[in-house]
C-alpha cells in the first residue's frame, strides 16, 4: 500500500525546498506519494527539474495565489 507524506517548506527559499524533498524521498518507496508545500516562486521551475533528473513523477503543481502556497505532488520512482 502506498504512503503518503506531506513535507512543508514554507518560508524556506533554494534549494532548501528541493534537498528537503529529496532527503525525504530517500525512505520512501516505490508508488509513494509526497506533497510538498513551498512559497519560493523559483520552486515552479525547481521541483519540475528535480522530477525530471530523478525520474520521479510530478502528478500536480498547483499555485494557490490568495496565499502565495505552491503545492507538488510527486509519486516516487525507484
Amino acid at each position: 500500500m502506498a504512503e503518503n507524506r506531506t513535507l512543508d517548506t514554507k518560508g524556506l527559499n533554494c534549494p532548501l525546498p528541493v534537498l528537503k524533498a529529496r532527503r525525504a524521498m530517500r525512505d520512501m518507496k516505490d508508488g509513494d506519494i509526497l506533497t510538498v508545500l513551498a512559497t519560493d516562486p523559483a520552486s515552479y521551475i525547481d521541483f519540475r527539474h528535480f522530477c525530471d533528473t530523478t525520474g520521479h513523477e510530478l502528478m500536480e503543481a498547483r499555485e494557490d495565489e490568495a496565499e502565495g502556497v505552491f503545492t507538488y505532488v510527486i509519486r516516487c520512482k525507484k
